[in-house]
């Protein structure tokens, strides 16, 4: 009986180890995307601010410097809905939660909810990669600095990665939770 005890302990233990991990590289990876995400934002910014400046008060516009947003913008728009995704604080609907005050209900409700967003995070994954692979092999590059597209694309590959894992993440505890009441 005592062996079956060490047992259960050891794969708690196991399991604990591999939460505290995944945990530990989450809050890694969030540091750095944050950091990403505000470099970026600043860098988008000034870009803007120097662009209109250099145009309508120098007469004399910096050539590329779009080029240089676009691809910024679009790795600040897809790192911030990746952080939205996994602060659980992106957009969402919950009709039956301001109409129940059923607890199971809105907590069944959620849980759907959030299995049909792990679906659609897997269709983006597979879109998102087609759109890399596809870039990747035509090798098209931006007009004035010879930029790769897919650098760009590449963003919505890892968000939409990123949004898989959260989303995977949220349909376990939403399970979790409707699997622990009951």
């Amino acid at each position: 009986m005592q062996g079956r005890s060490a047992g259960l302990r050891f794969r708690v233990n196991i399991m604990n180890a591999i939460v505290n991990f995944f945990t530990a590289f989450d809050e890694k990876l969030a540091m750095l995307m944050k950091a990403v995400v505000t470099v970026l934002g600043i860098f988008v910014s000034f870009a803007i601010v120097v662009g209109i400046v250099s145009r309508a008060l120098l007469g004399k516009p910096v050539f590329g410097i779009e080029e240089l947003i676009l691809m910024a913008a679009m790795w600040l728009y897809m790192l911030g809905a990746a952080l939205a995704s996994r602060e659980r604080s992106h957009l969402s609907a919950d009709f039956i939660q301001a109409f129940s005050k059923n607890r199971t209900l809105n907590d069944i409700a959620r849980l759907i909810a959030t299995g049909l967003s792990v679906v659609m995070a897997g269709f983006f994954v597979a879109w998102s990669y087609s759109l890399f692979a596809w870039g990747f092999e035509k090798g098209q590059v931006t007009p004035v600095f010879s930029i790769p597209q897919y650098i760009s694309q590449a963003s919505l590959f890892v968000a939409s990665i990123l949004l898989l894992i959260y989303a995977l993440r949220d349909f376990i505890h939403d399970a979790s939770k409707l699997v622990v009441k009951n």
